[in-house]
């Protein structure tokens, strides 16, 4: 049978006290509705509505695709009133998914065993159920309905299984109930779990289908819940990654913001960001505090405490900061060194390349076996175009250089430390380019020049 989904997200969200929409809030580095969307793509539906109200505008221009078809719902009027907002769009002859943009810790598999019974509604055991609807079973432990906290008798209240509202329903059956769902309760409004009390009086089997962890299914309502996710979150990426045979030195103290894929014997040390697809290769030792982003390692490289990667390619058997940070467009081939306090962008660095020292490399390509010198920086930006810095293999940079571009440094090129370097160097040359030296015989300091104007002003 055919499956669509249908995703909820027309709250407000009052609680998190934001102009944003709640299901735009970032978990992970991503909006939670994201989230949501990534596991109902995996089950392959043939459509995905999302109901919209609040912020729809913002939403929509944050998350729109070409698989998506957007619902308005102009009336916040109850669950089941949105569900019906969207019926239209939806085949007679499919299942229908039931999910929440706010609920985004929900995993694939544990959907599709909701999916291959329906109908079915997805429970959870809580230790404190307050506020949430009370699964309501009969001797048989058979569904027979759900209860509204609000509506619920003491009794009731002490049921610790939860409605999580997640659901998976043939079409027949919603565009058969949702019209007649009634609004007399104590909050007014059109509840989606009556559609199972109706099932089950007109004799259909529902099955209720508790989760394995009750953390799956948790809502965000407000920042402390959002914390909570985000420590969720965190510690199933952690196990993931350690399963995989990476040593954490701390698996408390790792943020993965997006897809880390990691290859065997890695080492990360604490406080450490991925963001965006990040792939390291094996044997990678990652020190403490550091921050990659959209970037590829390679084999047995060592990026050092508090280093920044973005939007570049390390190689293998490389060597990058402390304190360094490779901005978009950076190339390290294998075995390329960059040190503490260097900064590249744009850069290639050839193999056996070193940058060590406190050196700005921007818009270059270097060859082999190449050395630049501390202090050095390639001026790449003449105020109004980017200009390029091309040193061939086996160049030597002395210290506190200049390189103006656009420049080139020939193969075995050498630039004698302290200069400016404004026309090209052809290989196996000496560029010079300083002020002539002067010394200055019985130098005085200002300070001793003051004392001496004292003395002689006092005599």
């Amino acid at each position: 049978m055919k499956l669509e989904v249908v995703i909820l997200a027309a709250g407000q969200g009052t609680r998190m006290r934001s102009d944003l929409p709640k299901v735009l809030h970032p978990l992970a580095n991503k909006p939670l509705l994201a989230h949501v969307l990534a596991s109902a793509r995996m089950l392959m539906p043939v459509r995905i509505h999302v109901v919209i109200g609040h912020g729809s505008e913002l939403v929509r221009e944050a998350l729109d695709a070409e698989d998506l078809v957007w619902v308005m719902q102009e009336e916040q009027l109850g669950t089941a009133h949105a569900v019906l907002q969207a019926m239209p769009g939806i085949d007679g002859d499919s299942t229908v998914l039931i999910l929440y943009g706010d609920v985004p810790l929900l995993r694939a598999s544990t959907l599709e065993g909701l999916i291959d019974n329906a109908p079915a509604l997805l429970t959870a055991v809580l230790d404190d159920p307050e506020g949430y609807g009370r699964v309501l079973r009969d001797s048989g432990d058979q569904l027979e309905g759900v209860v509204e906290h609000k509506d619920a008798t003491e009794e009731q209240r002490r049921i610790s299984e939860i409605n999580t509202g997640v659901l998976a329903y043939p079409a027949s059956l919603l565009a058969d109930y949702l019209p007649r769902v009634g609004n007399a309760n104590a909050q007014g409004e059109f509840y989606l779990p009556d559609v199972l009390s109706m099932a089950v009086k007109d004799g259909h089997c529902v099955a209720a289908l508790r989760a394995d962890e009750a953390s799956e299914v948790m809502g965000i309502n407000d920042r402390i819940q959002l914390a909570e996710a985000e420590t969720v979150h965190r510690e199933r990426a952690a196990v993931a990654l350690m399963t995989a045979g990476v040593s954490l030195a701390d698996p408390a103290r790792i943020d993965v913001r997006g897809s880390l894929h990691c290859g065997r014997d890695v080492f990360i040390d604490v406080n450490c960001v991925f963001e965006g697809e990040v792939t390291i290769g094996e044997g990678v030792h990652i020190g403490p505090n550091c921050v990659l982003k959209n970037c590829t390692v390679g084999v047995d490289t060592q990026i050092h405490a508090m280093s920044h990667i973005d939007d570049s390619q390390v190689g293998g058997s490389c060597s990058v900061g402390p304190y360094a940070r490779l901005r978009p467009g950076t190339v390290l081939a294998d075995g390329a060194r960059i040190g503490n306090f260097v900064e590249t962008k744009k850069a290639t660095i050839g193999p056996g390349s070193k940058v060590n020292h406190l050196s700005y490399v921007g818009d270059a390509e270097l060859g082999g076996g190449v050395n630049i010198g501390a202090g050095t920086i390639t001026c790449n930006y003449d105020g109004v175009n980017k200009h390029k810095t091309s040193l061939g293999d086996d160049v030597f940079i002395g210290s506190n250089s200049t390189l103006v571009a656009p420049l080139d440094v020939g193969e075995g090129g050498f630039v004698a430390a302290g200069s400016t370097v404004t026309r090209d160097v052809p290989e196996s040359s000496l560029g010079v380019s300083r002020a002539k030296q002067r010394n200055i015989a019985e130098w005085q300091t200002p300070k001793q020049r003051a004392e001496n104007d004292e003395t002689q002003s006092g005599d």
